[in-house]
């Protein structure tokens, strides 16, 4: 199983940017999709973006679509995940957690059943 660590988050405000990051550890980091969830207090996890293996593919949640940019680097062991986001809103609040994804192509489905303690992103209006 691949480890995960997020970290980036902070407190921003409205139209600001932040960046988050993925660290994952273990040497099949490169096979896996991977991808962005969200948590906001009194609400479900929700999918946020995932990127393809080799980052050629991507997809978004309709609601941070132009907004948010996922990427990673499979190169020199880095082996991280990051997922820029632009022109943030209060709405985007919440805890971000990233996981690999389940099945076949770009989908949403978290594979992993235990997550990170996530980062908290905050933004004030």
């Amino acid at each position: 199983q691949v480890q995960l660590v997020e970290s980036g988050g902070g407190l921003v405000q409205a139209g600001g940017s932040l960046r988050l990051s993925c660290a994952a550890s273990g040497r099949t980091f490169k096979s896996y999709v991977m991808g962005w969830f969200r948590q906001a207090p009194g609400k479900e996890r929700e999918f946020v973006a995932a990127i393809s293996q080799s980052g050629g593919s991507t997809k978004y949640a309709d609601s941070v679509k132009g907004r948010f940019t996922i990427s990673r680097d499979n190169a020199n062991a880095k082996n991280t995940v990051y997922l820029q986001m632009n022109s943030l809103k209060p709405e985007d609040t919440a805890v971000y957690y990233c996981n690999a994804l389940r099945g076949l192509g770009l989908t949403t489905t978290p594979l992993y059943d235990s997550w990170g303690q996530g980062t908290q992103v905050t933004v004030s209006s």
